[in-house]
């Protein structure tokens, strides 16, 4: 089962209810929602907060999820680096297995097409 994130539209009418002192169930049945993130946005509400800051709150967490991008550790740049400036590509200096490298090939051929190296072959 899906989670589907409240709308703008439903925060608003939330806040309305909350401020017509409306029960938490009826605001629910009116909205066809499960109680509990009509509960989050009330406790919100009694902080002192509006929708909108729920709101804005919401967006700046979304910002960060996700996954994290792979940063190779500098001795490990300059080494594939190295490498590239001596014709190797990607597979070989993976396959090679001369240094451990903390990523796929796969990964390392994305950071040559993101230019996160300097691409000589």
């Amino acid at each position: 089962m899906t989670y589907t994130h409240l709308t703008t539209d439903e925060l608003v009418m939330i806040e309305s209810y909350y401020h017509q002192n409306i029960k938490v169930a009826k605001i629910a049945e009116f909205l066809k929602r499960s109680r509990t993130p009509i509960y989050n946005v009330i406790h919100f509400l009694k902080e002192g907060h509006t929708a909108l800051d729920y709101y804005q709150q919401y967006k700046e967490n979304k910002k960060r999820c996700g996954r994290q991008r792979i940063i190779l550790p500098k001795e490990q740049q300059t080494y594939i680096k190295e490498k590239v400036n001596q014709g190797w590509t990607p597979d070989v200096i993976i396959g090679r297995k001369e240094m451990i490298i903390s990523c796929s090939m796969r990964t390392l051929y994305r950071q040559f097409k993101e230019k996160v190296f300097d691409e000589v072959t």
